[in-house]
């Protein structure tokens, strides 16, 4: 094994990690998220977009204009990442800023009809990409790892 082969590369046919470690459900989901992460991160760069794209086009388009501070707190997008993130989609005409007429001081962030074309594409080449990251499972198991996954992620993200 060289040095950039991952540890739990078959070698002659036997997997060299250890059974505990394959079986620990933090390693393999830490190890399925950097195969995920890069595998959308290089298609949505195909699509000459980034993940934070996709997540603010997404929110716009299903919870209407907000805030910069209410798209941060809608994607989980920090709020000093946001200005940049919404500088690159102005700068394509995705998006569009108004001053909010209740606090001059703030912008309204709305999706141009551009963005929404825009995001009907990242839907099909993030469809693919799931296609490809999920092509050991049958449509049902997809459903089901994926009501799972969501049902983990809210039990770890619910407010005391």
């Amino acid at each position: 094994m060289t040095r950039s082969e991952p540890a739990d590369m078959p070698d002659d046919g036997a997997l060299r990690t250890p059974d505990r470690l394959r079986r620990r459900a933090s390693r393999l989901l830490s190890q399925l998220t950097m195969r995920s992460d890069r595998l959308v991160n290089e298609g949505l760069a195909r699509a000459d977009s980034r993940k934070w794209h996709y997540a603010v086009l997404a929110s716009l388009e299903e919870y209407g204009p907000g805030s910069q501070a209410e798209l941060s707190r809608r994607s989980g997008i920090y709020r000093s990442d946001m200005v940049g993130v919404l500088n690159e989609l102005a700068e394509r005409d995705l998006v569009e800023r108004a001053p909010d007429p209740d606090d001059r001081r703030r912008n309204i962030i709305t999706i141009s009809a551009r963005g929404r074309r825009h995001l009907r594409l990242l839907d099909h080449v993030l469809d693919d990409l799931h296609e490809e990251l999920l092509a050991p499972l049958d449509p049902a198991e997809r459903d089901e790892f994926v009501g799972l996954l969501i049902r983990l992620l809210d039990h770890h993200t619910r407010t005391p």
